[in-house]
């Protein structure tokens, strides 16, 4: 099994597991970028993260390593959430004593999670497969309304070739990066 890296933080340089297939990890280049840009906004540290079709976990484990208070990922792969939960060890291992982020694993549909939560988060990722088709991605987005914070960001990984995300009336475009064939979508509540 593959694994990458984190960047930075207390677990910086750790590597931790990539699932074996049906994940598509965000890459060195892209993570290192959006990395920066996010330290730039200081919306890491003390952060409630939410890393949506989370497939190793390395999103919101990055931010689990830079300060972020907690973090949920949520995959419903089986093998994916069994990395998650691996590398989720790994990481809060790491941790100055005392100061280890909550990490929970939700071994569940993005939907399923979405509809039964009512946690706030301050910066949530959706990296899902390229494939999946953008009715899907517009309920997720839908469904994110009411569970993000008034100052909180959704940043949406997707192919150049995707379509802008359609949003609901809560949550508007802040920018978009690309990154050769990935562009990531920075949204805001309205």
């Amino acid at each position: 099994m593959a694994g990458i890296r984190i960047i930075s933080g207390f677990a910086g340089s750790l590597t931790i597991r990539v699932p074996g297939s049906g994940t598509r990890p965000t890459s060195d280049r892209v993570r290192e970028a959006l990395f920066s840009a996010l330290e730039a906004r200081d919306v890491i540290e003390g952060a409630e993260v939410l890393d949506l079709y989370a497939g190793s976990g390395s999103l919101g484990l990055e931010c689990a390593s830079r300060g972020a208070a907690a973090v949920t990922l949520v995959d419903r792969g089986a093998e994916a959430a069994r990395v998650c939960r691996g590398n989720a060890k790994i990481v809060t291992a790491a941790a100055p004593r005392g100061h280890a982020p909550r990490v929970a694993v939700h071994a569940k549909s993005v939907g399923a999670y979405l509809a039964g939560t009512s946690v706030q988060s301050d910066l949530v990722f959706i990296d899902p497969p390229y494939d999946l088709p953008e009715d899907e991605l517009t309920a997720n987005l839908a469904a994110l309304v009411g569970l993000v914070t008034d100052d909180g960001l959704v940043l949406v990984e997707r192919s150049s070739r995707s379509p802008e995300p359609t949003l609901p009336a809560e949550l508007e475009p802040l920018r978009k990066s690309t990154y050769g064939e990935t562009v990531v979508w920075w949204i805001v509540p309205a």
